[in-house]
C-alpha cells in the first residue's frame, strides 16, 4: 500500500473559464514540485488536452487520471475519471453525440485553447463546452459506469451547477461513487448536514481549479492504495480491503 496526495478536479485552458496559465505540461510540473502524486485533468464537456498532461506528467512522476467535468441535462456538474485515454475516447464519442451544437462565444466565455503536451498551440475549440448535453445524470452515471469509468457529483454544497441542489437528494442507486465538496465548504466534513440528502455518500475535497494558485491552495484527498486505477479508488471511497481516503488535506509546502 501507498499513501498519496491527490486532487481529482482540475481544468486546463480548454476550459473557458480557466487561466492561459493552466497548460497539462506547467499542472503536471506544479503538482511534482508540491508534491501532489496524482491529478486529474477535466475540462468542461471535453478531452483534447488530457493525452498532453499524460504524457507531460511522465517525466515528473506524476499520474495523471483522464477525465471529464460533465454537465447533464440537469445543469449539473459530474467529474468522471478513467484509467485510460482509450476509455476518455470512447466516453468523448458519447458526449459529442449529445452537445448542443452552438459556437463559443469567446469574447464573452472565453477561448477554448487545445495544446501539446510542451504547451505549444494546437487549435482553439471552436463548439461552446459550457452548458448541458442532452444525457440526463441516471444516464451518464450509467454509462460512465459502463466503460469501467468512475463518477462523482461534483461540488454539491453549491448553489448552482451541483447535482444534489438541483434534484434535493441523491438516491442512493443512482451509481455514484462520491460526493464532492467545494474549497468554499470545506466545513460540511465536520457539520455532516448533508449527509442524508446525499444518501449516505463519502466525500471527496478537490481544487476544482481554473487557475494555478487555487490548485496549490485547493483541497485534496490524502488516499491510500495499492495502484493507481479507478478500481483502487472505489476501494479507497469505501475505505475496503486497507484502503483509505481522507479529504480535506492540503499542500504542505508552499515555496518554489
Amino acid at each position: 500500500m501507498k499513501t498519496l496526495l491527490a486532487d481529482f478536479h482540475i481544468h486546463t485552458l480548454l476550459s473557458p473559464c480557466a487561466e492561459i496559465e493552466m497548460t497539462p505540461h506547467h499542472i503536471v510540473l506544479r503538482a511534482a514540485q508540491y508534491g501532489v502524486d496524482a491529478v486529474a485533468i477535466t475540462d468542461h464537456n471535453a478531452s483534447a488536452n488530457a493525452a498532453a498532461a499524460v504524457k507531460a506528467a511522465q517525466q515528473y512522476g506524476v499520474k495523471v487520471f483522464p477525465g471529464m467535468e460533465v454537465e447533464c441535462r440537469e445543469e449539473a456538474h459530474i467529474v468522471v475519471l478513467f484509467d485510460t485515454l482509450e476509455q476518455l475516447a470512447e466516453w468523448q464519442k458519447v458526449v459529442d453525440a449529445n452537445m448542443s451544437g452552438l459556437k463559443n462565444n469567446a469574447e464573452r466565455f472565453g477561448a477554448q485553447f487545445i495544446v501539446d503536451d510542451d504547451d505549444n498551440f494546437i487549435a482553439e475549440e471552436e463548439r461552446m463546452l459550457l452548458g448541458p448535453l442532452k444525457l440526463p445524470a441516471r444516464e451518464v452515471i450509467s454509462r460512465v459506469n459502463a466503460m469501467g469509468g468512475i463518477a462523482i457529483a461534483a461540488h454539491v454544497d453549491r448553489p448552482s451547477y451541483s447535482l444534489l441542489m438541483q434534484l434535493g437528494f441523491l438516491p442512493s442507486d443512482m451509481g455514484l461513487a462520491a460526493a464532492e465538496i467545494s474549497p468554499m465548504g470545506l466545513k460540511e466534513l465536520k457539520e455532516q448536514k448533508l449527509k442524508m440528502p446525499l444518501g449516505g455518500l463519502n466525500y471527496v475535497t478537490d481544487s476544482d481549479a481554473h487557475m494555478m494558485d487555487s490548485f496549490i491552495s485547493g483541497p485534496k484527498n490524502l488516499i491510500t492504495v495499492k495502484d493507481l486505477t479507478v478500481a483502487e479508488l472505489r476501494l479507497a471511497i469505501e475505505g475496503a480491503e486497507g484502503r483509505s481516503w481522507q479529504p480535506g488535506c492540503f499542500i504542505t509546502r508552499r515555496d518554489g
